[in-house]
């Protein structure tokens, strides 16, 4: 458990502390219960390649438009930052008890990323597209934190110098825009009652190719044992017509995030 600052702490009395170990995150999460009633904290450094401040952003704007954790409490010390949020109900896509019914997973994965690629993009003052993320990669590059541990199997053993040459060469000469997630695997769906019941871990989102959430959902349907059912999951998305050259193109992209 972390030290927190006072007014944190005055709404968290009481709470234990359960540390989250699944996704691959800058922040530390807790899963924080009292009774029946839970919520989610986050603790990250400040100054880390995405700030907790703007998914609180992303989350405030989305509220009413789709189902996001409500933000309690934002708030920096001189060391750190901490976003409290509610829970939402359900479990997450990749968890054991979904795996009984592999094909309504699937469909419901499909209908969700629909469901978030609906929303209008006119008003939406957060953007995620090419310019700006490789902008970021380029950064992440030269500050030597592209977590060359991590690559997919495929690219293991790359230099990360390597990686940003072939980001650049094989940019995509068009941009589908739509509003995205930004990391749609399975952990970050919740599932309850065989529909939706929201989606987490915002950090990413905004206007970008539509194939960014794609390219990852695919990657992470494979990591779960889904790899048969990527035509499934695409039918039911909509697309008839797969981009397999995007699909590798956001999944390199990804390996810089």
């Amino acid at each position: 458990m972390h030290k927190v600052p006072s007014q944190l702490a005055s709404i968290i009395t009481d709470y234990a502390w359960h540390p989250i170990t699944i996704g691959h995150s800058e922040a530390n999460t807790y899963l924080l219960k009292k009774g029946y009633h839970s919520l989610y904290l986050k603790i990250q450094t400040l100054g880390s390649m995405e700030p907790l401040q703007c998914e609180k952003d992303k989350m405030e704007w989305l509220r009413g438009k789709l189902a996001v954790p409500e933000v309690i409490h934002y708030e920096q010390d001189e060391e750190r930052e901490y976003l409290l949020m509610t829970e939402i109900a359900g479990v997450n896509a990749a968890d054991t008890s979904i795996q009984a019914n592999p094909k309504q997973c699937i469909k419901l994965l499909a209908n969700g990323l629909r469901e978030i690629h609906r929303i209008p993009i006119t008003a939406c003052p957060f953007r995620r597209t090419l310019d700006v993320v490789i902008k970021e990669a380029k950064e992440r590059v030269s500050q030597q934190q592209v977590d060359l541990d991590n690559l997919d199997e495929e690219r293991r053993g790359r230099t990360a110098e390597s990686l940003y040459k072939e980001l650049l060469a094989k940019r995509p000469g068009e941009e589908d825009l739509v509003f995205t997630h930004g990391d749609y695997c399975l952990p970050n769906v919740i599932l309850h009652g065989n529909k939706v019941s929201g989606f987490i871990d915002w950090g990413r989102a905004g206007v970008a190719d539509r194939y960014q959430d794609i390219a990852l959902a695919i990657r992470s349907l494979a990591y779960n044992h889904y790899r048969s059912y990527f035509p499934y999951f695409l039918r039911e998305y909509g697309l008839d017509d797969v981009d397999w050259d995007k699909i590798h193109y956001y999944q390199l992209l990804d390996e810089f995030f």
